[in-house]
């Protein structure tokens, strides 16, 4: 692995080292799936749900980096997208929920499958026990591969409307305003950290980018636990 030595833009670096984990999301099925149109729609509303269940975990993450940031931009920033994923995202999700005929309370009433509870566990860990710039960066993945999954499925479309829907979304501008603030607070809080504190914040990074990936397959294969 490259170190993150304290010279350099450090989202140059994070995108470097998990190029191979994006080209396998891309390659993955369930993505591929959602242009084509053959993902099996039980599938995705299995990944719907435990997204629902995730998102509400990730907004307090979201939360938690509002607290920790140092600078008033930031708090309101982080305070923001943390509401916009029980807003926005949760409008989307809860259209999603009527078309498969699923109430609130059976979504909350789901358990977590097991990538669903540890990534949810791991982000949370962190944006409780450990400083800013490792919250930033613990969280940044969900964003920055989101955006670029939802750009590279728009190119190709879906001639499922719900699929579609979902793509727009994260290859709309709302969204693309929200990923390159946090990309340029990202490498502005890197800027002069130690050595160490880059690299803790290239390591979650990568974790979770390969989360995300884990997330999509736990998807694909609703997931259940073994025991």
């Amino acid at each position: 692995m490259t170190t993150a030595s304290a010279t350099g833009v450090i989202t140059d670096l994070m995108w470097s080292e998990t190029a191979s984990i994006y080209d396998a999301i891309l390659a993955h099925p369930f993505i591929k799936g959602l242009t084509s149109g053959d993902l099996d729609r039980s599938a995705f509303e299995f990944y719907t749900v435990q997204d629902a269940l995730y998102l509400k975990d990730y907004a307090r993450a979201l939360s938690l980096a509002a607290a920790k940031a140092p600078d008033e931009d930031s708090i309101i920033l982080f305070n923001e997208h943390a509401k916009g994923c029980l807003v926005e995202e949760r409008a989307m999700q809860e259209h999603f929920f009527d078309v498969f005929g699923l109430s609130a309370d059976q979504v909350w009433a789901t358990p977590k499958a097991p990538v669903c509870q540890a990534y949810t566990s791991y982000l949370l860990s962190v944006a409780y026990g450990r400083p800013y710039h490792e919250v930033v960066a613990v969280v940044l993945p969900c964003y920055w591969i989101y955006w670029e999954v939802g750009k590279a499925l728009a190119e190709k479309g879906s001639p499922d409307p719900m699929y579609q829907q979902w793509i727009d979304t994260y290859a709309g501008e709302q969204f693309a305003e929200c990923v390159v603030a946090v990309l340029e607070i990202t490498n502005r809080i890197s800027e002069g950290l130690p050595d160490e504190d880059r690299e803790a914040m290239l390591n979650h990074y990568i974790t979770t980018s390969r989360y995300e990936w884990m997330f999509w397959d736990m998807g694909y294969r609703k997931e259940q636990w073994p025991v």
